[in-house]
């Protein structure tokens, strides 16, 4: 049996139920990494998925930084939402979108994910988020970066 296809213990915390209005920092990477993310194609399939995940779900995206093979959200939940079923919603839809356009197959299995304590700042969060792309040598801006962005923070003062 393949790596790709074996089964692995659930990264998820075993007494978290992922539901209400907690703070979420999501990692979803692509299958094998390859880097379809560096394609403004791409990332127009996958966005208008994420907004339409969050509208049904209840969750605000705080920031969201697509890199060449992994996609990065900072994401808010209201009383009654489900990190589960959002991740679940959204990963599935977009990788049928990506599919049908494309052939090929977006996402690698499950998805990381960091529930932010009392004590963590979202905006530190949302920086790192949205320096990602400097980091990686691609802008020396974040506001320069063409696939990332905030419903929530005005980047120009984060």
């Amino acid at each position: 049996m393949t790596d790709l296809i074996k089964r692995k213990n659930s990264p998820r915390l075993p007494h978290f139920d992922y539901t209400g209005s907690h703070i979420y920092f999501v990692t979803c990477t692509t299958l094998l990494r390859k880097p379809y993310f560096l394609n403004k194609t791409c990332v127009d399939i996958v966005m208008p998925v994420i907004n339409g995940s969050t509208d049904k779900s209840g969750f605000t995206i705080y920031v969201y930084c697509f890199m060449p093979d992994h996609l990065h959200l900072l994401l808010c939940g209201r009383e009654h939402s489900n990190l589960r079923d959002f991740m679940r919603d959204f990963k599935q839809k977009s990788a049928y979108a990506f599919r049908k356009k494309s052939g090929d197959i977006l996402w690698q299995r499950s998805y990381y994910e960091h529930v932010l304590r009392r004590d963590e700042d979202a905006k530190e969060v949302a920086r790192y988020i949205l320096n990602n792309p400097v980091r990686a040598g691609f802008v020396q801006d974040f506001q320069n970066y063409p696939y990332a962005g905030s419903s929530l923070f005005d980047l120009k003062n984060l």
